[in-house]
């Protein structure tokens, strides 16, 4: 239960590598539905969150839906190569304290949200921590852990070992780590002793609103070859972690029901493979990524959601992209990791069927089984949406956010 301070309102600084209007990734609006919640709270909430290269000056601040934003200039983080995109996000926190150091000296923040990944914000964190604030660790995925279980990079290695010190770093900077799943905090224990913090779970969470930015509307062209068809829908990351290939697999094996039409919107470092596939599928549609807004309205006039996880992983992760499924009615389809305790999540409340990542035949039948039977997806759409109201909401993340902190401020 939410403990309220009638003291004064709490400073609230919120770190993230992505922010909207210009964040296509769920995080970005993720994060800004909580710091919409916590201002109408009546906290002050600042976004820090990295800017254009090309902005003239180091620190831009504007306001989106009375929270103000400092964006500091930094170069792209995503799209332009693994070791370029090292680089930057490594510096990421001595041009974000370059930036705003002096806006530092007379905004004390109370509570910082850092926003996991990135784990490069572990600097930043740091600083503030030794101004008083109080660190909330939101932890979504085990960097570098998951590059680890796919081999891209050896634990041992210079870069592993570089990786893991800062990994640490983030993680004993925090008074608060929050994990996404109670396996996800049962591996964290596990892969983590040392941390001697209090710990909890932590959902992702959802809004059912539209967000209020809007801007080109494409979304009758990118439906345009979607006409007529029952629409197996995938939006957001494609990278090493997803598996696409496994879902290409999918729309392969789906290739002979002409009712049936996949469309694919994101970006990730395995795009080029779902590009590939699109020129050769027919019943298959590759669009990059586009803006939160027409993603939203997209969500509203597709059938089926899909989403995919790595086999490899040994996290588990719950990806955001569940989340814009669930609040939009959406039942869901797609394949885990062995173990990952999403499957009983959204099993239990008959909001969709997951696989473990691999098993091709259950994973079409499945899609058959969508397709025939359009009562059976209302049904489970239904059972999604509350799912997230049940689960995934933006008022539980806000106040357990809040509650911590007031056990911390007690403390301490």
């Amino acid at each position: 239960m939410l403990i309220k301070s009638k003291k004064s309102v709490i400073k609230i600084a919120i770190l993230s590598d992505e922010y909207l209007p210009y964040g296509t990734r769920v995080h970005a609006k993720m994060l800004h539905e909580l710091a919409v919640k916590l201002r109408k709270d009546g906290h002050n909430v600042f976004v820090i969150t990295p800017g254009k290269y090309k902005q003239p000056k180091r620190l831009k601040i504007d306001t989106l839906d009375q929270v103000e934003v400092w964006r500091f200039r930094t170069p792209p983080i995503r799209g332009v190569g693994l070791l370029r995109r090292g680089l930057t996000e490594i510096l990421l926190s001595y041009r974000a304290w370059f930036a705003i150091r002096h806006k530092l000296k007379e905004q004390k923040f109370d509570l910082c949200i850092n926003y996991s990944p990135t784990i490069f914000f572990a600097g930043l964190a740091y600083i503030l921590s030794k101004q008083g604030t109080c660190i909330y660790l939101i932890l979504r995925d085990f960097f570098p852990q998951w590059m680890i279980d796919q081999g891209r990079i050896r634990a041992k290695s210079p870069i592993g070992i570089f990786f893991r010190l800062v990994e640490k770093f983030n993680y004993r900077t925090s008074s608060f780590i929050s994990l996404q799943s109670p396996k996800n905090k049962l591996l964290f224990d596990k892969l983590n002793p040392f941390y001697s913090g209090e710990k909890n779970i932590l959902y992702n969470w959802v809004s059912p609103t539209i967000i209020g930015i809007k801007g080109i509307n494409n979304v009758d062209d990118i439906l345009a070859s979607c006409e007529g068809k029952i629409i197996f829908f995938y939006g957001g990351n494609m990278g090493f972690a997803q598996d696409m290939p496994n879902l290409i697999r999918l729309v392969n094996n789906m290739s002979q029901r002409v009712e049936a039409h996949f469309l694919f919107i994101g970006d990730g470092d395995q795009r080029s493979l779902v590009q590939k596939a699109a020129a050769t599928l027919p019943n298959l549609t590759y669009y990059s990524s586009i803006s939160q807004y027409e993603f939203q309205v997209i969500l509203k006039r597709v059938d089926i959601g899909l989403f995919s996880l790595s086999a490899d992983h040994t996290t588990h992760n719950f990806p955001g992209k569940l989340l814009g499924y669930m609040v939009n009615r959406i039942p869901i389809l797609g394949s885990i990791n062995n173990g990952n305790d999403l499957k009983e999540i959204i099993e239990s409340y008959g909001a969709g069927k997951v696989f473990v990542n691999g098993n091709d035949i259950a994973l079409k039948e499945a899609a058959d089984f969508f397709l025939i039977n359009p009562s059976s997806r209302t049904n489970m759409g239904l059972q999604a949406l509350k799912l997230s109201k049940a689960l995934f909401s933006v008022e539980t993340a806000a106040d357990k956010i809040i509650t911590c902190y007031l056990k911390w401020k007690k403390r301490n």
